[in-house]
């Protein structure tokens, strides 16, 4: 059986990371969604080890210590981070990891884990991506004004990323990651011993 892989994928605010993660989700059972660590309490219905992984802060602060997350960051009062046990079991069981990140925490992992797959999802055009954010009708326009000028920092890290999917339909971009996915599969490295797998298959 083939290694699995872990798969990042980051894109700019309005991007459509959400809805393409679902859809390639959907569409495919060797996917995995990557749990990620908190500390801030349980939402009503959230599941600990299904939504999040709910830490102690003293808890999680002694695992970034024993260097046991992928990456980890302070956002609004709350730390989050990515386990590394958790990946790691996965990807021996062959199943892909599929973890949905911003660019900054995309870095942390490319710096600690390079086995990954980086994937940056970009809109058709920059117009495209402030319309779909004033569409949300969630932000105000101070706040979709930052967005954009973030978006447009963002692009500058493309570079780091081993493949771009530019999100015009949420079908086509599944097709694009697919076809990465298919031709990730076929490296050497995720194979233990190819020429015993040939030599069984020709009965050998």
């Amino acid at each position: 059986m083939a290694k699995g892989f872990l798969m990042v994928l980051s894109g700019p605010s309005g991007s459509g990371k959400g809805t393409v993660s679902k859809a390639l989700m959907e569409k495919r059972d060797d996917i995995v969604f990557s749990v990620s660590a908190t500390t801030r309490k349980p939402r009503v219905g959230e599941i600990d080890g299904e939504n999040y992984f709910f830490l102690s802060e003293e808890k999680f602060q002694s695992m970034v210590e024993n260097n046991e997350f992928l990456e980890h960051a302070f956002v609004h009062t709350n730390y989050y981070g990515t386990p590394k046990k958790f990946v790691m079991e996965e990807i021996e069981k062959g199943e892909i990891v599929l973890l949905e990140i911003d660019v900054q925490g995309a870095l942390q992992i490319k710096k600690n884990y390079k086995e990954a797959v980086f994937i940056f999802l970009l809109p058709p055009t920059m117009d495209e991506l402030r319309e779909r954010i004033v569409k949300r009708g969630t932000e105000t326009e101070e706040d979709i004004n930052t967005r954009f000028s973030n978006a447009f920092k963002e692009l500058d890290f493309v570079g780091e990323y081993d493949f771009f999917v530019v999100n015009d339909k949420v079908e086509n971009a599944v097709d694009d990651i697919e076809a990465i996915i298919h031709s990730e599969r076929l490296r050497v490295k995720r194979h233990k011993d190819i020429k015993k797998q040939v030599t069984m298959q020709g009965g050998k």
